[in-house]
Formats: structure tokens, C-alpha cells, sequence
């Protein structure tokens, strides 16, 4: 299919639960959707919703369909098989984030990527949205001075039938892996190169053999020092997903979920309220702008630029080795907060 000349994506999605779902809409609006692979009621009930053909697995898709690239919304176990699957058969693949279940899958992965030459995306969907590259580029211009101390707060109260399935109650799917790597990788993408974690983590309200609540320290490379809080238990209006609008399926506060200090001033995100003293010093007045950006929904983004690095069009924006970098971090966390112990990324 063409539009004025153009030719339009054919994108297949593996995996509709609730990302995947919003994939395969998005994709039917934005591109054309080839298929959908998944064995459950769902796969059958988007489908047929969409008027596409569902397979039981992505190898049968491929099989029969072969689009021009593939959206990975498995569950994080099956990351790495479904994106090998994907690059043997030379096929462009977006996988949802975390990359992999563990940073050696994710480090296989991108290996093999870079070995047949094939364009592998991780869903970090915030990249897209316009705030995210306001706050990037007044990072760049020095508005706030040199960078010294970051802090990201990650606080949600998950409905408890969210744990009727079971992998989300087992070690690796709690708030550490499933939402705080969406953070990281952001605090990576605008304050540096992390080198060295410390961490705890609880399972006190639900008891699990997961966590549901975390803190950690971090050490970027340039010497600031970073702070970030999960739990997936706290009513609070405190996180990216409450306070940026991204996704109708929450509720919008006017709180904010990241701040960045430096020099000479702050910067608060996904308000954009930029907090500057043209003369620093405790005594002196301190201003206040808030910093433009455009509404854009960063999901549909995503796919958009997906679609055109199906095709050739576009080189990708948020890299296997992006997802790699940030998934190395989330797992020092872990492995920190399991130990007690100061660990180097």
C-alpha cells in the first residue's frame, strides 16, 4: 500500500495484553498491521477487532506474513527468543522494554542485531514525547549550569488484580525491572553515564518474592549523584505515568516526576518549570519559566518512527544498546539492593 508515492509499513505486534493491545491500534491507524501472534483469548479478540490474521506464535507469523518489522509486547522472558527470531529472519524488531529478562540476553540480542545488520528499537516510548526533547535541549544549552544531583520518584498503587498473573508476582517483574527502567533510562538520557549503584528494596505490604518498593543511589561519570524511589503500592500523584498525560488510562495530577539541579539553576519534568538566579547565591532572587513544548501522544511517535525504520527511511532513535545500557543499570540495582553493597555499572 502507498500514500502519494510512498509506501506504508507493514507491522506485525506479538503480544496484545495492555501495551501490546495499544501497539496493534496504533499500528492499524499508523501503518498497516500485518498480523498479531499471540495464543491467548486476547490475540483472538484484537484480531478479529481489527479485522488482521492472528498466529499462535511469532515464528508462524513471520512464516506467513513477513512484515516489514515486528513489535515485541511478550512478556520479558520471552524477549529474546521472540527478537532472534526476528533478526534471523533479517526482520526489523521493536522490543518492549525491559529489553531482556537479564542484561546477557539484552547483550545477546544487540550482538546479534549488530552481526546481521538488522535495526533493533526498545519501546523507552518517553523519548518521543516533545517535553522529553525540550528538557534535553536546555540541559545542552547550560540553563541550569553544570549538572549536580538528579531526582526521579516512581510512586504508583498497582489494583491488585494486576498480580492475577502469575509472572508479575515471581522475582524479575517487580517495580525495579517492569517500571523503573522507563526512569533510568531517562535519567541516562539526560544526566549521563551511570558508574555505580547502591540500593534497597522491601517487600513488606504484599509479601511477594518480589519487591514492591526501592530506592537507590546513583553516581553518574561526571561526579553528580542521582536519587530515584519506586513502589508500585503508594497512592501518590508522584510518577511519569500520573503527571506527563501520556496514556488516557490514567488519571493527569499537576505534580511532577523528575528534578535536575545545576549551577545556576533547576529543572522540574514533565512540567518544564526551569528555576533560574542570574546571580546564584541563597540570597538572591530566583525566577521561573516554563519551558514550551508541543503535545504529541510519544506511543503513537514510536510507531511512526518504527515504521519508517522498517523501511529504511529512518535510523533508530532509541537503540538495542540503549535499552542494554539502561537494563545493565536496573540490574545493578537489583543485585545492589540484594547485597547491600555499592555495585559499578
Amino acid at each position: 500500500m502507498t500514500t502519494e508515492g510512498r509506501r506504508i509499513a507493514r507491522l506485525a505486534v506479538a503480544g496484545v495484553g495492555q501495551v501490546g493491545r495499544r501497539h496493534a491500534e496504533i499500528a492499524a491507524s499508523e501503518a498497516t498491521l500485518a498480523g498479531i501472534a499471540d495464543p491467548g483469548p486476547a490475540g483472538a479478540e484484537v484480531a478479529a477487532a481489527l479485522g488482521v490474521p492472528r498466529y499462535p506464535d511469532l515464528p508462524a507469523l513471520i512464516a506467513a506474513e513477513r512484515p516489514d518489522g515486528v513489535i515485541v509486547a511478550t512478556p520479558n522472558r520471552s524477549h529474546e527468543p521472540d527478537g532472534m527470531a526476528c533478526i534471523a529472519a533479517g526482520i526489523p524488531v521493536l522490543i518492549e522494554k525491559p529489553l531482556a529478562e537479564n542484561a546477557a540476553a539484552g547483550a545477546r540480542l544487540v550482538d546479534a542485531a549488530a552481526r546481521a545488520g538488522v535495526p533493533l528499537l526498545v519501546g523507552h516510548h518517553r523519548r518521543y514525547n516533545p517535553v522529553v526533547a525540550a528538557a534535553k535541549r536546555a540541559l545542552e544549552a547550560g540553563r541550569i549550569g553544570r549538572v549536580v544531583a538528579c531526582s526521579a520518584t516512581t510512586w504508583l498503587r498497582k489494583p491488585e488484580d494486576y498480580f492475577d498473573t502469575p509472572w508479575r508476582r515471581e522475582p524479575g517483574a517487580g517495580p525495579i525491572l517492569v517500571n523503573l527502567v522507563h526512569d533510568i533510562e531517562l535519567m541516562l538520557h539526560l544526566c549521563g553515564e551511570v558508574v555505580a549503584v547502591q540500593a534497597q528494596a522491601s517487600s513488606a505490604v504484599r509479601g511477594f518474592a518480589v519487591e514492591d518498593t526501592a530506592v537507590a543511589l546513583l553516581r553518574f561519570a561526571d561526579g553528580a549523584l542521582g536519587t530515584i524511589s519506586v513502589s508500585d503500592t503508594i497512592a501518590a500523584p508522584w510518577s511519569w505515568e500520573l503527571t506527563a498525560g501520556e496514556n488516557p488510562a490514567y488519571p493527569v495530577t499537576d505534580a511532577f516526576a523528575y528534578t535536575i539541579g545545576g549551577t545556576r539553576g533547576a529543572l522540574s519534568i514533565p512540567d518544564l518549570n526551569l528555576w533560574s538566579q542570574p546571580e546564584p547565591h541563597w540570597h538572591r532572587p530566583i525566577v521561573r519559566e516554563t519551558l514550551p513544548a508541543a503535545s504529541a501522544d510519544p506511543l503513537a511517535e514510536q510507531v511512526r518512527h518504527f515504521a519508517e525504520v522498517a523501511l529504511g527511511r529512518a535510523a533508530p532513535r532509541v537503540t538495542g544498546a540503549d535499552g542494554l545500557r539502561a537494563l545493565k543499570v536496573v540490574e545493578a540495582i537489583a543485585r545492589a539492593a540484594e547485597t547491600g553493597q555499592t555495585v559499578a555499572v
